[in-house]
């Protein structure tokens, strides 16, 4: 394993093992693993928590990050991807992209010689979403046979989610308007994997008895000029009060934030009891820091 790039990179064993690892190291905060080590951080997109939990990871594993902007690097515009991708690896010991196009991350992977992670495409969130295991496991003790209804467009989040249930042996339930739903090509890559994926329009049915409720913006980074119709297309599919009611009672309500409060959740469900969403976001950091000692130490 030199890279992640998709979840589907990654074995049941190996999830867990990550989990594991994210535990130890959320007891121990500060350690020396990456001494000595520098990771660039190349960013397309705004972020908050994915730039700072791999710089302060970097720090607490004793290494050090460089944050390299869209106008320093220009990917694929200013430099093409595989002479940054050379350079880089000459330079540091790790490269975190968190790109729009999925190909961004991919093509840096097949050109460096040293490990990539994608921090992020319009394809798929892994780091997001193995966080998000690491808080499921720790609210529900497993994760096998769980059910976890995501309500929402099939974004970024939702492929990586899919794709975690699918190898975990979890049961996927997506609730989402005609045309939102996950592509063939996502499908295909779950199929014949431990868990099950049931697509649906009715959040209801999604929810039913779920362990966990996932829900994510309707509008994702690019698509800006999609907002009025998205949020046309999506009525009927907020996570509120009425719908929690739908699950278990201990069911978890999750949301990778940004949140846009009164269209895909409403107005304080993130602080309702069900909710677990600091806690996956504090998770980012621990997670960040498994990834980094698997691939980089």
């Amino acid at each position: 394993m030199k890279d992640l790039i998709s979840i589907a990179d990654l074995s049941s064993k190996d999830i867990q093992g990550l989990i594991d690892s994210a535990i130890e190291l959320k007891r121990k905060r500060i350690g020396k693993q990456l001494a000595g080590k520098t990771l660039a951080l190349i960013f397309e997109k705004p972020s908050l928590r994915t730039r700072v939990s791999f710089d302060v990871g970097m720090y607490e594993l004793g290494g050090h990050s460089i944050y390299l902007s869209p106008a320093e690097i220009g990917l694929g515009k200013r430099e093409p991807v595989e002479d940054v991708a050379a350079v880089l690896s000459r330079y540091v010991h790790g490269i975190m992209a968190r790109t729009f196009s999925h190909d961004t991350v991919v093509q840096l992977a097949k050109y460096a010689t040293v490990p990539v992670i994608n921090g992020l495409s319009d394809e798929e969130h892994p780091c997001q979403i193995l966080a998000d295991l690491q808080t499921i496991y720790e609210k529900k003790g497993a994760l096998k046979g769980l059910s976890v209804a995501y309500i929402g467009d099939a974004n970024n989040c939702a492929n990586s989610l899919l794709l975690a249930c699918a190898i975990t042996g979890m049961e996927f339930r997506i609730a989402c308007p005609a045309g939102y739903a996950p592509s063939k090509a996502m499908l295909l890559k779950a199929k014949g994997k431990k868990g099950r994926v049931v697509i649906t329009d009715d959040p209801k049915k999604a929810v039913s008895g779920a362990d966990v409720i996932y829900t994510d913006v309707w509008t994702s980074m690019g698509q800006e000029e999609e907002s009025a119709k998205r949020r046309k297309d999506f009525s009927g599919y907020q996570v509120n009060g009425k719908l929690i009611a739908v699950a278990k009672k201990d069911v978890i309500l999750m949301h990778p934030l940004p949140a846009h409060y009164g269209e895909e959740v409403a107005a304080g469900m993130l602080r309702n009891p069900h909710s677990v969403v600091f806690d996956q976001a504090e998770n980012r950091l621990h997670m960040q820091k498994a990834i980094l000692v698997k691939l980089m130490k």
